[in-house]
Order: C-alpha cells, then sequence, then structure tokens
C-alpha cells in the first residue's frame, strides 16, 4: 500500500474535489439551471492551485539535479 505525505495528500484531496465542482457544473448547465459563480470560481482557484504545486514539482526536481 502506497503511503502518501500531508502535502500529496492535500493534492490529492484539491483535485477531487476540482473534479466534483467541475462535474457539479456541468450537470447543472446540462439540467437548464443558472448555475452559481461561486462553483466556477472555485473550480478555477483548485484549478490554479494544482498547476502551481506542478510547476513547483517540476522545478524543484529540475533544481535538484542541477545542483
Amino acid at each position: 500500500m502506497v503511503k502518501f505525505n500531508a502535502v500529496e495528500m492535500i493534492r490529492i484531496w484539491a483535485s477531487l474535489t476540482g473534479l466534483f465542482l467541475v462535474c457539479l457544473y456541468f450537470a447543472v448547465v446540462w439540467a437548464g439551471i443558472e448555475p452559481s459563480p461561486m462553483i466556477a470560481m472555485l473550480a478555477t482557484a483548485i484549478g490554479g492551485f494544482e498547476i502551481f504545486f506542478f510547476g513547483q514539482d517540476q522545478w524543484l526536481k529540475r533544481r535538484g539535479k542541477h545542483g
């Protein structure tokens, strides 16, 4: 079994929450209801959070290889 550290668990939960919000948004649109702008803003904020951490991980990995 894989053990994740605290940062990895935060990223996993953020990803799952973001996917849930995106699915919720499209389900509301599909149902013909006016979606709340807050759903789109939350999904965008979580996406930005994940993009930032992905870039940071890549930068730290590259920095480790090149001193």
